[in-house]
């Protein structure tokens, strides 16, 4: 069929050459028809009179903040405070959506990226950008570009490591499914078989009981923990990048065109420096730490 169709276009755009049209105006029509498939009445949605968002919860900072509300442990994603939860509201703002028409769900960060329907429009949950994951998934552009660290017990061998070959004795953990996980076993390889765990408190858990050395998250999230969940913890280092840089992204349910206008939305807020500000209001005193090569 599309052999078919080829040659009657063909012949149709050779003649609106012929007639005079330009590409200024072309590009200006398809500008039209493209801002029109973003138009908040035309977004592919869960519920067509608000924008779901998902993620994990407890909703750790730096990425949420604000009082701990019912059902959000630690933060609330509602609050508009810490890096996610701002992106999501600016991201929202350019969508055509006021607050008040974000409404959040809890997702498990293992299921947010798991084959099937959703319940979300899109999930915003620290998820690194993975060609497996993009097999079940969809993936917006990057929101954050992101290290992962080792945190460790203050006064321990391992707090000492200066590099990736120091690291190599050690028992090292990290949550289920994560990137921290696979740059452990890809990077790293220790000669102890790395631990895994459902959830972040879980690792953490484990540290503090010394049934590991160290834990591997990603750099922000590193510096909360040692600021509020880990008194005795110490950010040892981050890891240099290997391969692509790693960066997080929106996820959305395979297929779903919203994430063209996501698209649109980010580079917006990267063009006119939102992105950048926000990083700064939330990010700037957690994103430096020594390199460990």
């Amino acid at each position: 069929m599309r052999r078919v169709l080829l040659v009657p276009l063909a012949v149709l755009a050779l003649l609106a050459a012929g007639c005079g049209g330009d590409d200024e105006g072309d590009q200006g029509a398809a500008a039209t028809t493209s801002a029109q498939s973003c138009a908040k009445d035309q977004l592919e949605l869960v519920d067509s009179d608000q924008l779901t968002v998902g993620t994990d919860n407890p909703a750790y900072p730096p990425w949420f903040g604000g009082e701990e509300k019912k059902p959000w442990k630690i933060s609330n994603p509602a609050s508009g405070e810490g890096y996610e939860s701002a992106v999501v509201y600016a991201v929202a703002e350019k969508l055509g959506f006021g607050r008040s028409d974000v409404a959040w769900v809890y997702v498990p960060f293992n299921k947010s990226f798991a084959a099937g329907p959703k319940s979300f429009d899109f999930d915003v949950n620290q998820i690194s950008f993975e060609p497996n994951r993009a097999k079940a998934v969809d993936f917006s552009e990057s929101y954050y570009d992101v290290n992962q660290a080792l945190v460790a017990n203050k006064g321990t061998p391992i707090a000492n490591a200066k590099s990736l070959a120091d690291l190599k004795d050690y028992k090292l953990g990290a949550q289920v499914g994560t990137t921290s996980y696979r740059y452990i076993t890809e990077n790293i390889k220790p000669s102890k078989q790395p631990s895994v765990y459902d959830t972040s408190n879980d690792v953490i858990a484990a540290l503090k009981a010394k049934q590991i050395d160290g834990i591997v998250v990603d750099l922000p999230t590193a510096f909360y923990i040692v600021a509020a969940e880990l008194p005795n913890g110490t950010i040892v280092g981050q890891f240099p990048t290997v391969g692509t840089q790693e960066h997080f992204g929106l996820v959305f349910e395979k297929g779903n065109a919203l994430v063209q206008c996501v698209n649109r939305a980010l580079r917006s807020l990267r063009q006119d420096g939102k992105l950048a500000q926000l990083q700064q209001e939330w990010l700037a005193d957690k994103a430096s730490a020594p390199v460990l090569k």
